[in-house]
């Protein structure tokens, strides 16, 4: 089983937008600089998940993009979905053709972890994500990370 970088970006973007998501929108920009990842890799997962309906966009000065909903409202795995990931741990894709067009040994075994992961990343939202205390710190620490560089950037 392997979850793509993808995927796993996709979290860790939608996760700093819910810790960042205020008044303001939050552009990609931002979240690219925050995290690490590539701007032109964020557009492309935020094409998908603002066609998933999981966030919206605003235009224009100021633009950038928000939640749309609750981050309580927001599963891990509808994320993961939303950017055309399968957690899936079989080899067949669960179509149980894995040895010979037919079911190897362990296939239901690897059908079970898989609908295990997808409960699990369902029962997590973005909010129960930002009220770790892991997060919260690692949040802190990049936006400290941020204005150290602004201040020694401005002079």
């Amino acid at each position: 089983m392997k979850l793509t970088t993808k995927g796993r970006y996709a979290v860790t973007a939608m996760l700093d937008l819910a810790l960042h998501n205020g008044e303001q929108p939050v552009s990609l920009a931002e979240i690219s600089e925050r995290q690490d990842i590539s701007l032109s890799y964020l557009e492309q997962l935020f094409a998908k998940l603002r066609k998933a309906g999981l966030v919206v966009s605003m235009r224009g000065p100021g633009g950038g993009y928000q939640l749309n909903g609750a981050a309580a409202d927001i599963v891990i795995a509808d994320i993961i979905s939303a950017v055309d990931e399968n957690v899936d741990a079989t080899r067949c894709g669960g179509l149980g053709d894995c040895q010979d067009n037919k079911r190897c040994l362990t296939h239901d075994l690897w059908m079970d972890l898989s609908n295990q992961i997808r409960v699990f990343l369902s029962e997590i939202t973005l909010a129960d994500m930002t009220a770790r205390m892991e997060v919260q710190e690692t949040a802190a620490r990049q936006h400290n990370k941020r204005i150290d560089f602004i201040q020694s950037h401005s002079h």
